[in-house]
Parts: C-alpha cells; sequence; structure tokens
C-alpha cells in the first residue's frame, strides 16, 4: 500500500458551529462587525481605505473604547472590516484639488455596508469561518510589521525628502512572515507531541529557544541567549496582536519582570515562575486556523475525523502513526453509521498482505474490532481458518467472550507472534512494552526460537534480531541472534 502517515501530529478539532460561534466572539471579528453595522455614506475614507481622522473618535465610541489605544484598536477593526468584506469602500474622487489633492490626502471616498456581513446572522459556519480566516491574515501581516516608532521615522524622513535606505529598518517582509510562520508551526508541535490535545500552554522562552537554538547545541552561547531575548521581546509584541483574533490565548511577557532587570538594584530577579516569562497555547479555533492554513500551504496536517469516510484501506494504512487516544477517536468516527459485521469484514479484507506494513494494519485493525461489539462475531467467525487473520481472530472472539472457540495451530500462534511483534516494532519501536513482551515469550515457551525461526512471516529475522537487542539475558539474547541467522539463510538472504 502506499506511505500515506502524517507528517504532523493529528489534532482532534471542535465542531465546526462551535468553532463558528467562538470565531464571531473574538474581540476584533466582533468590532469588525459592529464597525460593519453602523456605518454608512456619511462615513468617509482616505485614499487606502481608511476611517478619516474625523471618524475615529466615532467608531471607537461605537466599540466602547477607551484609553490610548482607543484610535489604532478601532482602525485595526475597520481594517479588518473592509478586508473581508463587511464594509465596502468608493476610491476618493478626484475633486478640486486635483491629483495634488488625492496624493496629498485631501480626497476622501465614502464607506458602506458590505455584502459579506450578510454572512454572520445566515451564512453557514464554514462561512463564518472563512470570514475569520480572512480576518485571521489581515492581523498575520499585520504583526510581521516591525514597530511603529520605527515606521514614524520613516515616514516624517520622506516628508522631509530625506532619501531613506530600507535596510536601515532590518526589516524583510517575507523574512519577517516566514518567522511568525516557523513560530506558529513549531507552537503546533509542541503543543501536539503529547497526544494531540494541545491542552498545555507553551513558554515563551521555550519557543522562542525553538527557533534560535540548534537541535545539535550543548549550551547556549551568549550571543545565542541575546539573540534569544530579542526574539521573545519580538514575539510578546506579535502575540499581543494574535490573541484578540483569537488565535492564542497569551499571557504577557510581565512588565515588571522586564523593569526589574534594568532597574539598578542588588535585589534578585525572581526567574524561577517562568509564567512571568510570557505562556501560549492555541485555542481550539486556532488549531482549526492552523490546520487550514498548513493545509492550503500544501503541508499534511491531519485532524481527526479525515478518514471516517474513507475506506477500511485507508484507515488503517492512514492510521499508522496515529497515538493511542486519537487513533480511538478516529476508529470511534469512522465505525459511526456503519453495520458492524460489514465493517468487520471490510476491516480484515483491507488488514491482509505480507508487505511491509501489513503487521501495523493488523495492530491497527484488532484496535478497530475491538470497539465494533458483538454483532461483529459472524465476521471474524469467516477468517478463522485464514493464516494471517486466524490468530487475530481468536483473540477478538475469546476477549468478547464467544463460545466453542477452536484452538489455534502451533504455527498459527508462533506466525501471530512474530506479527505482533512486527506491529509493536513498527509502531513504537523498541519499547519498554515490547521489551516486556519479549522476555515473557521467552520464558513461557522453553525451545521458543528453535520454532520461531521456522516461521513462514516476511519479518521473521528481523523480530529475532529485535528480540536478540531487547532481552537482557545474554544467552537468550544469542539463542534469538542465532535463530534470526537461520531464518535469513531459510529465506535466502
Amino acid at each position: 500500500m502506499s506511505d500515506t502517515r502524517p507528517s504532523l501530529p493529528p489534532v482532534r478539532l471542535h465542531p465546526e458551529a462551535e468553532l463558528a460561534r467562538a470565531a464571531l466572539a473574538t474581540p476584533l471579528l466582533a468590532r469588525a462587525v459592529r464597525l460593519a453595522r453602523w456605518t454608512g455614506p456619511e462615513i468617509r475614507v482616505d485614499a487606502g481605505g481608511e476611517l478619516s481622522d474625523e471618524h475615529l473618535p466615532a467608531a471607537a465610541e461605537v466599540l466602547e473604547l477607551t484609553g490610548d489605544d482607543a484610535a489604532a484598536e478601532a482602525s485595526e477593526a475597520w481594517r479588518v472590516a473592509v478586508d473581508i468584506g463587511l464594509v465596502e469602500v468608493t476610491e476618493p474622487e478626484i475633486g478640486d484639488g486635483g491629483v495634488d489633492g488625492l496624493l496629498q490626502g485631501d480626497a476622501t471616498g465614502h464607506a458602506s455596508t458590505g455584502e459579506e456581513l450578510e454572512l454572520v446572522t445566515s451564512g453557514s459556519p464554514q462561512d463564518v469561518l472563512g470570514l475569520w480566516l480572512g480576518a485571521l491574515e489581515t492581523v498575520m501581516l499585520d504583526a510581521s510589521v516591525p514597530d511603529l516608532g520605527e515606521l514614524d521615522e520613516l515616514a516624517a524622513a520622506v516628508e522631509d525628502g530625506d532619501s531613506i535606505d530600507l535596510d536601515e529598518l532590518d526589516w524583510d517582509p517575507e523574512a519577517e512572515a516566514e518567522f511568525l510562520d516557523g513560530v506558529l508551526a513549531n507552537l503546533y508541535l509542541l503543543t501536539l507531541a503529547e497526544g494531540g490535545a494541545g491542552e498545555g500552554p507553551v513558554p515563551l522562552p521555550a519557543l522562542a529557544a525553538s527557533m534560535i537554538v540548534p537541535d545539535d547545541m550543548g549550551e547556549p552561547t551568549d550571543d545565542v541567549l541575546e539573540q534569544v531575548s530579542d526574539a521573545m521581546m519580538r514575539l510578546d509584541d506579535q502575540f499581543r496582536l494574535l490573541a484578540p483574533i483569537g488565535l492564542v490565548e497569551y499571557q504577557p511577557v510581565d512588565e515588571a519582570l522586564m523593569a526589574e532587570a534594568d532597574a539598578d538594584t542588588t535585589e534578585p530577579v525572581d526567574d524561577q515562575d517562568v509564567s512571568r516569562y510570557g505562556m501560549v497555547k492555541f485555542t481550539p479555533l486556532g488549531l482549526y486556523g492552523m490546520v487550514t492554513r498548513m493545509r492550503e500551504a500544501g503541508v499534511d496536517a491531519p485532524a481527526v475525523g479525515d478518514l471516517a469516510g474513507e475506506g477500511a484501506d485507508v484507515l488503517l494504512d492512514g492510521m499508522a502513526d496515529y497515538p493511542q487516544e486519537a487513533a480511538r477517536a478516529e476508529f470511534e468516527l469512522w465505525l459511526e453509521g456503519r453495520e458492524r459485521a460489514a465493517a468487520a469484514r471490510e476491516l480484515l479484507a483491507a488488514a491482509r498482505g505480507l508487505d511491509e506494513g501489513a503487521p501495523l494494519r493488523r495492530l491497527r485493525c484488532q484496535q478497530v474490532l475491538s470497539l465494533t461489539g458483538p454483532e461483529a462475531e459472524p465476521a471474524l467467525r469467516e477468517v478463522l481458518d485464514d493464516q494471517q487473520l486466524g490468530g487475530l481472530a481468536r483473540v477478538w472472539l475469546t476477549e468478547n467472550g464467544a463460545r466453542d472457540v477452536p484452538a489455534p495451530p502451533e504455527s498459527m500462534v508462533f506466525w501471530l507472534t512474530v506479527d505482533t511483534i512486527a506491529a509493536q516494532l513498527a509502531a513504537e519501536g523498541n519499547s519498554e512494552e515490547l521489551q516486556g513482551l519479549v522476555e515473557g515469550l521467552s520464558q513461557q515457551h522453553s525451545g521458543f526460537f528453535d520454532t520461531a525461526w521456522r516461521v513462514d512471516h516476511p519479518a521473521t529475522a528481523d523480530v529475532l534480531d529485535a528480540m536478540g537487542r531487547l532481552h537482557p539475558d545474554k544467552k537468550v539474547a544469542k539463542e534469538a541472534r542465532k535463530a534470526a541467522f537461520k531464518a535469513r539463510s531459510q529465506q535466502g538472504v
């Protein structure tokens, strides 16, 4: 079968209806909607579609924003509303001032409610999420812009007629966007690495270090640590922008901590509370956004439920690297609405094969079958005489309390043993669980290796090699290696 293993851990996304409600509740999109409902022909915009200065205070009042950042926050919400079609703007007309007036910002255009606003109340969850994704892209672009103070200095220099070298800003828009995408990808990996739940926040220092510190570096140098510190401050600004659109939950860097570090004092700085350095995690909506953006970029970003409508062959092959919790959730979704006996027959047929991935497919098949219930029993009885499936069928029937389960022949027992170890090796490598299984087999079956090397299974030699590596008793390990040699000789390898 083709190798369709995911390159990233699978994530279980919340239902789209729930995510759509969360999207409409995000502060930034909610403000954009309010401004779209507020706007009208009397609202003036400049040549770039931005609200004119005379209307910004009114927009901030509509949004109930106060403080020094009120105008900036209102302007951001307006920009989002325009970008995603909640508000439509007309181009400024060239009046008495001619082109010069247009260039100087004297000419103004008009704003009106956009067609997309209807989607907020009458659109499907997918429509609403589409609006949110558009708003997210606007914020992502904003987060890639350097410090506004530097841009103000640039604008002032332009007005004075000075020549400007953009390199002096140390700003590469493409590099900034790539850095932020890389940060979010690392955050995705860090939050999903432990099983796909994405529930725990990640300390900002760890996230910054993941972007700066080389994997093969032992103790970071002072220069690298300084780069990590700079990256943290950069990320602090960016996550403050990304939180209002609902991509992340963010606890910012403690400003008192920075003040303590800058102050000329002999008082020690408490650096034990890592949360003071910033903590970030994806929201459920943010995980949806990440999966969507990565897929659009051509990245294999699996989500639980992706395989629910596929055939059993795609299911078993595609589940190869899923962790246990995510795999069980996928199995349950796949079984929904399927007649159990028919589903079991399809699974068993897909589990057959002597290719390298077949043992792991059969292991996944067993895991799905464990959820089918007694209705699947007829399908399991149909394969009792099958060399590849008869062993796992007997295990299932016994575990489900079935009567009159025939004892397996010895050849089938050994074939199932080799197949099971091969599957465990493929799924987990040399794990402690597998080592325990190896020790138990050699203890329970005297002369195990005298018979095992004769098993007609493609993985026999590899399994015996693994048993030789894993078994702590040197004598037993040597017997396993000898058996592996015999197996290869028998197979002509």
